[in-house]
């Protein structure tokens, strides 16, 4: 016997099993509305989660609202609701009104599995498809490749609202469609390898630059359809440009249509607030222990890596997921089962995301943002790490950050922050990050933390980024910082782009693109950006003259970059630095020079090594280290 169109169900006993098992990581294939159309009929089948629900219906446009008219049937005691709705099309918005069994609340919900919602604030959800038709069919081929650890990673972090605006249209911001080409060229010009977006995911408070999320499954509305989103990743990838979605599994809004206190009850949050709770952030924690809350987590990191095509994950505040007492005084906070402060169902939880990323989408990035010394965090599971492929070096940042501020006459006292990473840079799989953290909330842009009058100022973050790309790890830049935003970011307002007509600022952005280009030729300055093997100090103890010399080399051995640092005002002349080869070394980059607003101190392209031992090395070179300058050399022989 046919059945009716009503009597279409997504959801096999397989999936409910799954499901409730905490094992179903394609839930956006089941539940949120799916629209229909079979031989007896068109229409929208709708399955939300609700288990202490007394009643579930559907409210929308297409019914007026009604609290009453399209109720939903729960199905067995899976704690899911569903129907079909003929009268939902194509582009009807609609809510779940839920009646709980408990203290008769009642209250109308967004779908937790909603993927287009109306545009904030407007709280609703809308009926959508996400059909497209990709043509990054080349770039998704080779992605493995670009997104591998021996891979040059040069990331530029974006605000899609702040990073152009139109201000001949009211400030507007722009769409995805229209960021596309203009991103995409920006992008590919400056020599970055991939952007990493501030969280699109759907929020109700734009302020939140999308760290309180709401539409797990959708990207927001702001700035067009969930097919304009699509063409942004697509235009990107077609110009080899990788794309890295910022995810936030670790809190939630508390706002009354979303999904904290879904049917009446803690569904998503634990019921306890020492636990379930963020005092930071005034949002919900996820209960990790909860099996179906893991389903729905992990469904969405797979949606945007599957449906989406993104190229990683940067996971949001690992450590507030870690900690049972981050941010909680003594007595604020309850021990796991062995008296610990480790939260063992988010450490389970993030395991198992790792393993289900990797194992479907082996050449994608998970990266974390852990500001702790947790062990083991970009290590696999099976070694006990938690999985994740890369980690922010937040200490890398405070202490160069701390250092760099300093007036250069007292640096020599600070001299450690500059080296003490390089005690553990090997670790873990780390990525540099100067991101919008640095440049908000009081903190001045980058260029105003920099010490000395403007010439000092533009010189020093030349400097901060020479060291930073000579570093071992992959790089990550904010918006604005590329040619020296002077103002802190305001997610309300553009970039600054009229700062480019003047030369200091024009010639920091040439330096940041020539340090990209150099980065991504030079396999001696990414090739062993994890591993200890492509890493020598030459002399990190010149203290008194605030500088430093390093060399970097290639898997082959062949390649090898000589990099030196003068973190004061004075030029060093005849400065000895030693070698392991003898030969020219050829001065491939300087940042005091004129084309990048310095003063022209250098090495006329290039110097011989003399065969005089110093450092512990048989030859040497006999340099001008330019004021608060950063300069690269590259050996032109072949190597032993």
């Amino acid at each position: 016997m046919t059945k009716s169109i009503e009597e279409v169900t997504l959801l096999s006993e397989q999936d409910i099993f799954l499901f409730n098992e905490g094992s179903h990581f394609r839930l956006y294939e089941k539940l949120g509305s799916h629209l229909l159309s079979t031989g007896e009929g068109q229409g929208t089948y709708f399955a939300v989660w609700a288990p202490d629900a007394e009643q579930v219906s559907v409210i929308g446009d297409f019914n007026d609202w009604n609290k009453t008219s399209h109720p939903l049937k729960p199905r067995d005691r899976s704690g899911i609701w569903e129907g079909v709705i003929p009268e939902a099309v194509k582009g009807a918005r609609y809510k779940y009104h839920v009646v709980s069994r408990y203290n008769d609340y009642r209250v109308d919900k967004a779908d937790p599995f909603g993927i287009y919602n109306d545009t904030p604030p407007e709280t609703v959800n809308i009926v959508w498809d996400l059909e497209y038709t990709w043509n990054d069919q080349t770039w998704m081929a080779k992605r493995g490749s670009h997104n591998s650890s021996d891979a040059p990673i040069s990331i530029y972090e974006v605000h899609l609202g702040s990073w152009m605006r139109l201000a001949e249209q009211d400030n507007r911001w722009l769409t995805y469609r229209e960021l596309a080409a203009e991103l995409a060229e920006y992008v590919q010009q400056m020599g970055y390898t991939h952007v990493q977006f501030l969280p699109v995911m759907e929020h109700p408070f734009y302020g939140s630059w999308g760290y309180q999320t709401r539409g797990y499954f959708a990207p927001t509305s702001r700035y067009g359809t969930p097919q304009d989103f699509m063409y942004l990743i697509d235009c990107l990838h077609q110009n080899d440009i990788g794309v890295i979605l910022d995810w936030v599994p670790s809190h939630f809004p508390t706002d009354e249509h979303g999904i904290g206190f879904f049917d009446g009850t803690h569904l998503y949050e634990h019921s306890d607030p020492q636990i379930g709770f963020h005092p930071d952030w005034k949002s919900f924690i996820f209960n990790y222990g909860r099996s179906e809350v893991r389903s729905f987590l992990i469904s969405s990191a797979l949606f945007w890596l599957e449906i989406y095509h993104a190229d990683g994950l940067r996971v949001d505040a690992v450590a507030s997921m870690l900690y049972l007492d981050y941010s909680r005084d003594e007595g604020e906070w309850i021990p796991n089962e062995y008296g610990g402060r480790e939260n063992l169902g988010a450490i389970s939880f993030l395991r198992r995301l790792n393993e289900e990323i990797y194992s479907t989408y082996p050449d994608v990035q998970t990266i974390a943002e852990e500001s702790t010394a947790w062990p083991m965090v970009s290590r696999p599971t099976y070694v006990g790490g938690l999985g994740f492929g890369m980690k922010w070096d937040m200490g890398w940042m405070h202490d160069t950050l701390v250092y760099m501020s300093k007036n250069p006459i007292y640096r020599k006292y600070h001299h450690n922050q500059l080296t003490f990473r390089l005690l553990y840079a090997f670790n873990e799989n780390f990525v540099l990050p100067l991101s919008h953290d640095e440049v908000v909330h009081g903190k001045g842009s980058l260029l105003g933390k920099m010490p000395g009058d403007d010439w000092q100022k533009f010189a020093n973050l030349r400097l901060l980024f020479g060291h930073m790309y000579a570093q071992p790890a992959k790089k990550l830049l904010f918006m604005g910082g590329e040619f020296g935003q002077w103002s802190e970011w305001y997610h309300e307002e553009s970039l600054d782009w009229h700062l480019l007509d003047f030369p200091l600022h024009a010639g920091l952005q040439r330096w940041v693109k020539e340090l990209n280009r150099t980065y991504r030729t030079e396999k001696a300055l990414y090739e062993f950006d994890f591993d200890p093997a492509g890493f020598e100090w030459i002399d990190c103890n010149d203290t008194q003259q605030s500088t430093l010399s390093l060399i970097r080399k290639s898997r082959s051995a062949t390649e090898i970059i000589l990099v030196v640092f003068n973190f004061t005002p004075t030029p060093r002349y005849n400065y000895q630095v030693g070698t392991p080869r003898g030969g020219l070394w050829r001065e491939i980059l300087n940042s005091d020079a004129e084309e990048y607003g310095g003063s022209g101190h250098g090495n006329f392209g290039g110097i011989e090594a003399a065969p005089i031992e110093i450092h512990g090395r048989p030859y040497s070179l006999n340099l001008t280290l330019p004021p608060l300058g950063a300069v690269f050399f590259k050996s032109e022989e072949e190597g032993d």
